[in-house]
């Protein structure tokens, strides 16, 4: 009976393995809002790595994890490292900054899982309120693949960028 519990453990993972190989190489999630403030105020919040812990949703989501910031305070070269116990390990570089406009971010995951992704926040000014369209993306290796099968993760994803833009324009309403 041994031999045909591993037979269906085999065919089961294999087919796991089948149907993940199948799922797209690279994942992308975006969300956008309107944010109640115009676009030079919003770009600070989003630029300036230690403006994010007042927004975040994985800040608010972690409050005890621990916060590194390296390099400068806002713009290219600046840098967020975290530990946490919800969050995981990682660290958070602006690696691209256009005043008003754009902020590209590198994303190193240590734990719980080694990825390096990307974010993307694209402002476009509306009258004295700021469109803001933010997109993480990167490769989605088989383990992400596999994840998917069990795991909404867009889904996951999407519900923590809709909180973080609803806190973005919480804290940006009180600066305007």
């Amino acid at each position: 009976m041994s031999g045909f519990l591993i037979l269906v453990l085999a065919v089961v993972v294999g087919a796991i393995l089948f149907i993940a190989s199948r799922k797209p190489d690279e994942f992308r999630v975006t969300r956008s809002a309107t944010i109640d403030a115009p676009a030079p105020i919003v770009f600070d919040h989003i630029n300036n790595i230690h403006k994010w812990q007042t927004w975040s949703p994985w800040a608010r989501a972690d409050p005890q994890a621990k916060s590194t910031f390296i390099g400068p305070e806002s713009g290219a070269g600046a840098a967020l490292h975290w530990e946490g116990g919800k969050t995981g390990v990682g660290t958070m570089t602006n690696v691209e900054s256009r005043a008003s406009e754009f902020v590209k971010f590198r994303l190193d995951f240590e734990k719980p899982f080694k990825a390096t992704n990307h974010a993307d926040f694209t402002l476009v000014p509306q009258g004295d309120k700021t469109h803001v369209t933010w997109s993480m993306y990167g490769p989605n290796n088989l383990m992400g693949k596999c994840m998917s099968l069990f795991i909404d993760c867009e889904k996951m994803m999407s519900k923590q960028f809709d909180e973080g833009l609803g806190y973005l324009n919480e804290v940006v309403k009180q600066k305007k």
